[in-house]
């Protein structure tokens, strides 16, 4: 039993069966001075907090204790995790668990080359979702696997390969050219046409093995809070409104979204972030890796020498 309900039933032996106080909190394993303890007022503060909680919760409604602190501390709150995880029981916010899949048995595919630096390493593939009537949506994703920034999330009822490299087109122009573009074995990514074009702008295209989802597993992971936070969220009329949402979300995930394997920070803070916050040992394994420190918004750059 809760806190709560063995007061309750301490207070009903002794007023109901007129029981003593002492012997009614030995029956409910009760310690008396916790039946006696009144609580502090809560203070105009405390109350503002709990309300902007409830709003980020509301707001965000596949986000948790952990992700909501930490948006909190970036609005300005001074508030530790043990503050807000009471408030957010007390709130009775818990989001609901998702089942755990099974996991397959065997030996791991590694995941190479790991990226090192910003546009070392791009990932594309495609997630599926249905509109209001039905109809089928595909949405194509591009992601920096070092940054975790999205860079495109493009909608449409079906892609081919000429559609693929119309996307690829317009990234190389505004975000530069990848070293590597990580991809599964569909259809849309081994055409020739695409391979050819990725070839003759200056990219390299690495493919996972068939049947092995976990080789991209940057891919498999925005996926999973793309699903979780966007499209099971939202109801598609059409392709168009598919497309503005996902861009919203998209915004949203690079700019406010913190991440948790970035230490907090958005894709973007990450990106943006000064040389010298990198810890010397990351350090010392991008220099034996050929790369050096740039003062630059990339972070990380090749050695020219």
């Amino acid at each position: 039993m809760s806190l709560p309900s063995r007061r309750a039933a301490v207070s009903g032996l002794c007023e109901r069966e007129r029981y003593s106080q002492r012997r009614a909190c030995a029956l409910m394993e009760m310690w008396r001075s916790s039946f006696v303890y009144e609580g502090v007022p809560e203070t105009e503060e405390e109350k503002r907090l709990r309300e902007r909680i409830r709003q980020l919760a509301f707001q965000h409604k596949r986000y948790g204790c952990r992700r909501v602190r930490v948006m909190l501390r970036r609005e300005g709150w001074k508030v530790n995790k043990k503050r807000v995880h009471r408030i957010w029981k007390e709130e009775r916010l818990q989001v609901p668990r998702k089942r755990r899949r099974r996991r397959s048995v065997g030996v791991k595919g590694e995941v190479v080359p790991k990226a090192l630096y910003r546009n070392h390493v791009w990932t594309y593939d495609f997630i599926e979702d249905r509109t209001v009537t039905g109809s089928r949506l595909r949405i194509l994703a591009v992601l920096d696997e070092y940054t975790r920034e999205c860079l495109a999330v493009e909608v449409a009822r079906s892609f081919d390969a000429m559609k693929v490299v119309r996307c690829l087109e317009w990234l190389f122009l505004t975000e530069g050219t990848p070293e590597h573009i990580r991809s599964d074995n569909g259809p849309e990514f081994v055409a020739k046409v695409v391979r050819e074009w990725i070839r003759k702008n200056g990219s390299k295209t690495l493919y996972i093995e068939p049947g092995s989802p976990w080789e991209n597993g940057y891919m498999e992971s925005f996926f999973g809070k793309f699903r979780d936070e966007c499209l099971n969220m939202e109801i598609f009329r059409n392709e168009r409104d598919a497309q503005v949402i996902a861009e919203n979300w998209k915004r949203r995930y690079n700019e406010e979204r913190p991440h948790s394997g970035l230490g907090g920070l958005t894709p973007l803070e990450f990106a943006s972030r000064p040389v010298s916050s990198v810890s010397p040992t990351a350090s010392l394994r991008l220099q034996d890796a050929g790369l050096e420190v740039e003062p630059s918004n990339c972070g990380w750059t090749k050695n020219r020498g």
